[in-house]
This record gives structure tokens, sequence and C-alpha cells, in this order.
């Protein structure tokens, strides 16, 4: 008797459980429906991803060179990485990447996205009125007038005098960021792959015309750190793919592979991580200011490895298309974007003169020391001369 009446218990329990486990999947099944790729749908996808991949890195490497050109011309010291930086960066990368990692496996995902859609929100906003401000400046009528304004935020007086904002702008830029907030709106209330892209795309012309490797050896340093820290969080472990499809946030390219079945509304997507765009751009970006300080007509440097790094996006999409599994884009990218300098380097004799050139050179403490001791001796002889006078 007690044997059936546990067997029944054990029924109802088992009844429950099987009920439980399915109501999720019956509520996800929709969202997890996916139109199959087609080879033409996958051949659009990818090669707009090569496109949206190309694209940041030429107009980032061009806004680079102007920039890099504007601060020589005021004075104004430039913020470069340093050799440390570059081999530190891949450690700082790795306990950012995991920490996000059991953030997404402690935590709800829901709510750690809910942040990270408005961090991103505000800095997707700056970074895009930014992008579009050369542009809506150009294409704005007369009608329109352009008063300047600045904001001007000081902390102390005198020689202890410091700006804490500093910022000067016009109805223009204004103009600007509103055009550039109703695309952050609609990416907040949709998360549509277009808007997602747009702000992917400023977030990568921005980096790479803004972070400035010094000189070539800390290129160096910087891409064979994270080539080995891309190898070993892709391969090694779960943990690089799992973050990439639980973050919602513009800090990867996609485009839908089956954009052809279902148009704007498709939501099979292939993916690139914006890491794989602006690490290899920063490197080529410092390659064109090399080109631009010998005042040559062509840009060999900047053209030949810009090719290398797109052949290597394509080997990287062929071997993830063979093998069906994510691949890490700077294996592919790193041999391909450090050896082709190197190898045009050693055909022209240039070597020497590549690992020479740095965007800013430092002062040896030599010479520091020196000019340090001049302007002592300098002040020091001007306070004599004073006092004489005054005698």
């Amino acid at each position: 008797m007690a044997e059936e009446v546990f067997g029944k218990v054990k029924e109802v329990l088992s009844g429950i459980l099987e009920n439980v486990n399915a109501a999720p999947k019956n509520e996800s099944a929709p969202a997890e429906k996916k139109t199959p790729s087609t080879p033409e749908g996958m051949a659009v996808a990818y090669s707009s991803l090569v496109v949206m991949a190309m694209l940041p890195i030429i107009f980032g490497s061009i806004r680079s060179v102007k920039l890099h050109k504007l601060k020589k011309s005021t004075g104004e010291k430039a913020d470069t990485m340093t050799k440390k930086d570059a081999m530190y960066f891949p450690l700082i990368a790795s306990c950012a990447l995991f920490g996000l990692y059991l953030f997404f496996k402690i935590f709800q995902k829901v709510h750690i996205n809910y942040l990270l859609t408005g961090y991103f929100f505000v800095l997707g906003v700056i970074a895009l009125a930014h992008l579009l401000s050369p542009v809506i400046n150009s294409l704005m009528p007369a009608a329109v007038p352009k008063v300047p304004f600045h904001i001007l935020f000081t902390k102390g007086e005198g020689k202890h005098k410091e700006d804490i904002v500093n910022y000067k702008f016009s109805t223009h830029d204004i103009v600007c960021l509103v055009i550039s907030s109703v695309i952050g709106v609609w990416y907040l209330l949709k998360k549509h792959w277009i808007a997602n892209n747009l702000f992917g795309l400023a977030f990568a012309i921005n980096g790479v015309e803004m972070l400035h490797l010094n000189n070539f050896v800390t290129g160096v340093i910087l891409l064979s750190g994270l080539f080995f820290y891309d190898i070993f969080w892709v391969f090694g472990t779960n943990v690089m793919v799992t973050v990439a499809k639980s973050f919602e946030a513009p800090i990867k390219l996609v485009f839908p592979q089956d954009l052809i079945e279902n148009g704007l509304n498709a939501s099979n997507f292939a993916m690139l991580g914006l890491g794989d765009i602006v690490i290899p751009g920063i490197f080529i970006a410092l390659l064109l200011r090399f080109d631009d300080s010998k005042k040559r007509k062509t840009r060999i440097y900047f053209y030949s490895t810009l090719i290398a790094y797109f052949l290597g996006l394509l080997a990287t999409i062929f071997v993830m298309h063979v093998f069906k599994h994510a691949q890490p884009a700077l294996l592919y990218l790193v041999p391909a974007c450090m050896g082709t300098p190197l190898l045009v380097a050693l055909v022209r004799g240039e070597l020497k003169v590549l690992f020479a050139y740095e965007d800013h050179p430092e002062e040896k403490p030599e010479k520091k020391e020196k000019k340090e001791k001049d302007e002592s001796t300098g002040s020091s002889g001007s306070k004599k001369k004073e006092s004489k006078k005054g005698k």
C-alpha cells in the first residue's frame, strides 16, 4: 500500500517538474526560432561586415593624422599609449572580460543589460555627435545662425588655476546632439541592429582617431599581447562567446544573414567585435602617420597593411564558415598587420627608420637635465642682475 502511494506521489511530482521545465522553453521558443542562413544571405552579411570594418579604419586613420597635426601646431601634448600600458592592457582586458562573465552568471542578464544600455546610450550619443558634427555643419543652411557658446568651470586661482570643464560649442553642435539623441532613443526602445551599428561605427572611428600609439614597438607589444588574449578566451574557454552573446550593447557590429528573407526585421545575425577593428585600426593609423611624416606621395605602409587586414578578415570568415565555430579574429589579423609593414620596411631598407619613428618624440634624460639646468641658471642669473641693479 505504502509503495503504491509513494509511486503515485512520485508520478505527481515528476509531472509538476516536467511542466515547470517545459514552461520556460515554450515561452522562449518563438524568440529562439531563427531563419536558416542561405549562401546568399551569408555572403551579403559577411561582405557587409567586412566593409563596415574597413570604413572606421580608413576614416579614423585619416582623422588621426589631422588630429596629430592639430596638436603639434598648438603645442598640446597628446595622450599616447606607453609600452608599459601596452604590456598591461591584455591583463586588464582579461580581468574586465572575466568580471562581466561572472556578472552574467550570477545576476540576471536583463538587469545588467539595463545598466549597460544606459551607460552606452550616453557614450554613443556623444561619440555619434562628434562624428556627425563636420557633416551636419557643412549641410546646415545659412538660415540657421551659428552662435558660439563656451562652458568654463575652473578650480583655484592664479598659477594654481585648473580647468575642470572647458567646452566650446555652437548651435550647429546642439542640432547634431539632438539628431544623435533621437538615434539613441531609437536604440533604447527597439535595440534595432541599424541603430546598434551606427553607435558601433561611431565608437570605432573615434577610437581609431583618438587612441594613439606613439611608436611601432608599442604597437607590436600591444598586438602580440592581445593575440594570445584572443586565442585563450575563445579557444580555451567559452567566456568570450558567452559575453558577446549576452552583452546587449553596441560593442559589436552585426548584420542579418536573413535580410533577404525577412528584410529589416531579420534576426539571424553575424557579428564582429569592435576590438577586432579598433586594435588593428590604431596600429594602421600609426603607419599612416608614419607615411605622412615622410612626405611621400604614396602611402605604402598604410595601404599594404590595410590590404593585409582585409585578407585577414576574409581568412577569419573562411575558417569560421568551414569549422562552424567562433574564431579569434586577432589570430589572423595580428600576423597580417604586424608582418606586412615589417616586410615592406625590410624590402625598402627602412627597418631602422620604422622602429625609430615616434609621433611625439620624448626628450632624452640627458637633454632634459641640461634644459632644466639652463633654465635654473638663467633664472638665477636674472636674479643676480636684478640684485646688482638694485644696489
